[in-house]
């Protein structure tokens, strides 16, 4: 789910939703569509693929002045245009666009709307049945709203039609983002701020399980209790500079937000015809050609580096090095006969790693970079290149480009392996796909995130991560998201180091952060927690749905195990901003760091 525009005033609303939803383009989207209202009714347009291709089909001589649009990237159902918003109820009167995953969709389905024919795969086409439902047993239609809004678990934003109640949009919000902005003579829908912009720069923040009723003149904003809550608009100053980080406070907020969306593009950049995410054939045979395959990273790349390592010697049965850039370039390792090369960096300038691909490129060997910049210079200087198709990356402080770097080596290890005859055991596009849903439900969670960075680090000097096999990589990377943005000492640790020297720096309240997201030794990283906590450490555990146990302070719902990394780092994360935050530190642009190291 992606964008939501809408508009209500004296203006031509198809122009205004249509540049409204090109906007949001940059979002990533396979299919898009508007409603217009107009005297004769509810008119439908949508389409799969480009807003080029929705202009086409849209009936330009229709008057109307208000509507609502949506661009669509797929999660239940494929990408086609009977899949594409708005959705509308069985008799038409009630049209309806929606941004989130309705998590109980299939239960309403079967308690409630046995009797209803669904047109789509959705699970949007739920709420507007049971909308059309509870009118239908004699609820006007706010209250038919509310009721139905009271049954949905999971993320959503919702702008809504009434064909016989026209002059209002009805919309609501709970965790997934969406504004209200505020015109003269008009009013406006918006789940970014960017998309209606050119009509006005005052927007009214709403919050979740809040619904609000829209018209021409009046905007009343109401809590799922139906009393009226009262809300100041704020200004969106925005200039060319700073219109990419929208209405967010700071550009990792955002980053950190648009991680969702930044897989869902990756899944789309790199699916092929049937469906199934793939490498083009010329990487594919460098690497099939190779035994064995050295990665070169610095930073966070390199703990993508560490992750990617085990996706693929488990997937594709190759060995991997990883190595740090820097020390890689003064001491290159003795090298097998056919290696590989994968160079990681989000910028592709980082200069310790083009030290050592001057170097390999020197020796003859074949090589890759996995980067976010196309023609950047380690990409035009490798054999071959992968891009993250991330979006620009502001923050100093990476986000989603780490977990766009761990999607993209999943699917180079999926692909690998498939072209052995190795089987992963998973669906990489359906499990990706979750991926991408649990990321938009983490990212919902912030207020819990906030309350976890101001009770384990708001006054604290240090803290320590730590987790066995993918969670000690992970909590290598939330260690140092945490000081470069916060300037608290963090470190991260396998499980089982603690005892060899580091658990002699556990203090009284000292806080301790461990991953328990793998099976195989969740009982090992258990025993590490009572082992500190006889020291006197502030325990806090983040598991995984399924292994979770009594005290744990978070659980992240259930993923794959080895995608597993791509969300329990969200949480990491959101708490280093949070912690950052309250420390008064510039989170953008911590001291002493830059966002490309150009030098070595």
């Amino acid at each position: 789910m992606c964008g939501i525009v809408g508009f209500i005033g004296g203006q031509d609303a198809k122009e205004i939703l249509l540049k409204g939803l090109e906007k949001l383009e940059y979002r990533g989207y396979d299919s898009a569509g508007i409603a217009v209202q107009s005297n004769s009714g509810v008119v439908v347009s949508k389409e799969k693929g480009r807003i080029a291709q929705l202009r086409e089909i849209v009936d330009t001589s229709i008057e109307a002045s208000i509507g609502i649009g949506h661009t669509r990237w797929a999660t239940h159902g494929v990408p086609s245009k009977v899949n594409a918003h708005p959705h509308q109820s069985t008799s038409q009167r009630f049209t309806l666009v929606h941004n989130g995953v309705i998590e109980n969709y299939e239960l309403l389905k079967r308690e409630y709307l046995q009797d209803v024919t669904f047109v789509s795969e959705t699970d949007t086409e739920v709420i507007v049945h049971l909308l059309e439902k509870h009118v239908q047993e004699g609820a006007h239609v706010e209250e038919a709203f509310r009721q139905t809004l009271k049954l949905l678990h999971g993320s959503y934003a919702l702008a809504m039609l009434d064909n016989e109640n026209p002059g209002v949009i009805y919309v609501a919000k709970n965790k997934s983002p969406l504004l209200v902005g505020v015109g003269d003579n008009f009013n406006v829908v918006a789940s970014d701020a960017m998309a209606m912009l050119q009509v006005t720069n005052q927007f009214i923040e709403l919050m979740d399980k809040e619904m609000v009723l829209v018209t021409e003149n009046s905007i009343t904003i109401k809590n799922l209790a139906g009393s009226i809550v009262e809300r100041a608009p704020f200004t969106a100053e925005l200039d060319a500079s700073d219109i990419e980080k929208g209405t967010y406070a700071h550009f990792m907020l955002k980053e950190i937000d648009e991680q969702p969306l930044v897989v869902r593009n990756i899944i789309s950049k790199y699916r092929n015809e049937a469906g199934e995410v793939e490498l083009s054939e010329d990487i594919r045979n460098a690497i099939l050609e190779s035994d064995r395959i050295y990665i070169i990273a610095a930073g966070t790349s390199y703990h993508a580096g560490l992750v990617g390592k085990q996706l693929i010697e488990n997937f594709a049965k190759i060995p991997v090095e990883v190595h740090v850039a820097s020390e890689f370039s003064y001491n290159m390792p003795l090298l097998t006969e056919k290696p590989f090369f994968i160079y990681i960096s989000q910028s592709g300038e980082t200069a310790d790693s083009r030290a050592v691909l001057v170097q390999t490129n020197e020796m003859g060997y074949k090589s890759l970079t996995v980067t976010n910049v196309p023609g950047s210079t380690l990409s035009r200087e490798a054999d071959y290149t992968l891009l993250l198709h991330a979006g620009p990356e502001i923050a100093v402080a990476s986000t989603k480009a780490y977990t766009a770097q761990l999607a993209v080596l999943a699917i180079l290890a999926a692909d690998i392996a498939k072209a052995k005859g190795h089987s992963v055991g998973l669906d990489l596009t359906k499990e990706l796909g979750i991926i991408a849903n649990t990321m938009e439900v983490l990212c919902g969670q912030k207020e819990e995130m906030e309350k976890i960075a101001q009770e384990y680090l708001a006054t604290t000097r240090n803290c320590f991560f730590i987790g066995r096999g993918v969670d000690f990589y992970v909590g290598l990377e939330g260690a140092l998201k945490l000081k470069e943005i916060s300037y608290i000492q963090a470190e991260g640790f396998a499980g089982g180091e603690l005892k060899h020297g580091t658990i002699a720096l556990i203090e009284n309240g000292t806080p301790v952060i461990a991953l328990a997201t793998q099976a195989h030794v969740n009982l090992g990283i258990r025993g590490n927690m009572k082992e500190v906590v006889a020291r006197g450490a502030n325990p806090c555990t983040i598991s995984m749905k399924g292994l979770e146990m009594e005290g744990d302070r978070f659980v992240i719902p259930a993923v794959h195990e080895m995608l597993s990394p791509l969300a329990s780092v969200i949480p990491l994360q959101l708490i280093s901003y949070y912690a950052a935050l309250h420390r008064e530190c510039d989170v953008d642009k911590p001291r002493n760091l830059a966002k490309s190291v150009t030098v070595e």
